[in-house]
């Protein structure tokens, strides 16, 4: 499971470059902030129901922010 955190670091980080490699500041320094956070969980030789439940819990805030941005700041129909 710890390898499986790296994976996602990994991941994060090549998103992040490109994120900032396009000019997207805020977007690239969101995924930084995963990749280390990735990086440092996998690293704490956890129990794999532990990793499952920080998983878990990063799902449930990612998916809580997600709804949140797309119910209450996006602004419907884009601006024109």
């Amino acid at each position: 499971m710890p390898k499986m955190f790296r994976v996602l670091s990994f991941w994060t980080g090549v998103f992040a470059v490109m994120a900032l490699a396009g000019g997207l500041l805020p977007v690239a320094l969101i995924f930084f902030a995963q990749t280390v956070f990735f990086l440092t969980v996998s690293f704490l030789n956890l129990s794999e129901r532990m990793y499952i439940y920080i998983f878990g819990a990063y799902l449930t805030l990612f998916f809580v922010g997600f709804t949140y941005w797309s119910a209450f700041m996006m602004v419907p129909g884009g601006t024109q």
